[in-house]
């Protein structure tokens, strides 16, 4: 996960959430973006 660049990790995000992808890949990947304190857009909160 830590070669993911940011940039790369909250497309991957917004990505898995669109295509309703696992919620354990989805959680994974927002354990990720919070260990980085990485912000996201408030339209994909709560996802």
């Amino acid at each position: 996960m830590r070669l993911l660049s940011n940039e790369s990790l909250l497309d991957t995000y917004y990505k898995a959430v669109e295509l309703k992808l696992e919620k354990d890949f989805i959680n994974m990947l927002l354990d990720e973006i919070r260990r980085r304190n990485l912000k996201l857009s408030k339209h994909s909160i709560g996802a």
